[in-house]
């Protein structure tokens, strides 16, 4: 089988990791990590010198292979019997992702959800809901369970 699980180093891609790590796959699962980098655009700098762009995207490209090694890491310490490979892509993360899962022939892609509510979602866009709609595989998303409110009784006297 084989799995895509995209990171963008929150808490829900996180969960997601540990999620993959604790399932026991069928011999022979591999695992390819993506993460994608926004594109930089030189011309935000405005005036700004190349050196300045080429830092920050540079600082970019450090935080998004670090971010991809703990991942590797983390899943080759729960699960050694996957196979673990990653990818660093340039782009906007939901055509990245449905891409990479077509080029490589994934069977089931595995995302965080940040949860966020339908009108952010509006605003913000939802990776998650782009790719579970558009891809030719199967999508697992992974929530954070959220804590249930404690109950408080009324104290008898």
């Amino acid at each position: 089988m084989k799995i895509l699980l995209a990171i963008d180093g929150s808490t829900h891609s996180d969960a997601a990791v540990a999620e993959v790590g604790q399932r026991p796959w069928p011999s022979g699962s591999e695992v390819r990590i993506i993460t994608v980098d926004p594109r930089v655009d030189a011309g935000l700098l405005r005036g700004g010198s190349l050196t300045a762009f080429d830092e920050l995207v540079q600082r970019q490209r450090t935080e998004s292979h670090q971010r991809l090694r703990a991942a590797v890491e983390a899943l080759n310490q729960a699960s050694p019997e996957l196979k673990v490979t990653h990818v660093l892509r340039e782009g906007r993360p939901k055509e990245a992702i449905l891409d990479e899962a077509e080029h490589w022939g994934a069977d089931l892609i595995v995302v965080g959800s940040h949860g966020y509510g339908s009108i952010r979602r509006v605003f913000l866009g939802s990776v998650s809901l782009a790719v579970a709609t558009n891809a030719s595989c199967s999508v697992e998303i992974v929530r954070i369970p959220q804590r249930p409110k404690a109950v408080t009784f009324p104290s008898v006297a």
